[in-house]
């Protein structure tokens, strides 16, 4: 069975809360934490995330947090009876536009590496900051793609990116070397 398939037979989780309006802070955190777990919101305060093991252990955690912040929260597993092809485009839409921003921050990688070719910047230093910059992106595209139980269609064009992004960072790292080697 496919990830969305299981995902779609075992359901939606639906995370219904509310933050103390002071700080603002406490709202700011619950959205990112939201955010970050690439939940969908229906409508304010209620968040759904497709139904799985980990997405509930995740959620549980935030409903306790909220608690602990003096708000209300409560976490419900539902089928949706109506607006289900919403609920998936929505969802799916939310994958789609972090990948295009992963596509986004290839560029912006591509650029740079292609600035240190222009410059002559050939350092370990610099090799070494790239590659750092390259493994952030792969692990943004790991964890996004681990939440992306439906296939997004942004999945193939990402993962071209970041391979065109290895293969730019492979020929820079080459670049470094042979000028090392000339040096010594």
């Amino acid at each position: 069975m496919a990830d969305g398939d299981q995902a779609a037979s075992e359901g939606w989780l639906l995370l219904i809360y509310r933050v103390p309006s002071e700080p603002s802070r406490l709202r700011s955190a619950v959205w990112r934490r939201i955010k970050s777990l690439g939940a969908i919101y229906l409508q304010n305060s209620a968040a759904a995330l497709p139904a799985g093991v980990g997405a509930e252990r995740a959620l549980r955690k935030l409903r306790s947090e909220i608690l602990d912040m003096g708000g209300t929260a409560v976490l419900m597993t539902c089928t949706v009876l109506a607006g289900a092809a919403e609920v998936s485009a929505a969802f799916q839409a939310a994958r789609n536009d972090e990948y295009e921003e992963i596509v986004d921050r290839c560029e912006d990688f591509l650029a740079q590496v292609q600035k240190e070719h222009v410059a002559e910047h050939f350092t370990y230093a610099e090799l070494e900051e790239n590659e750092v910059d390259l493994v952030k992106l792969q692990n943004w595209f790991a964890r996004v793609r681990q939440r992306d139980v439906f296939g997004a269609e942004g999945r193939a064009p990402a993962e071209a990116a970041l391979v065109t992004c290895g293969q730019a960072l492979e020929g820079y790292a080459a670049r470094v070397y042979a000028e090392e080697a000339d040096i010594h």
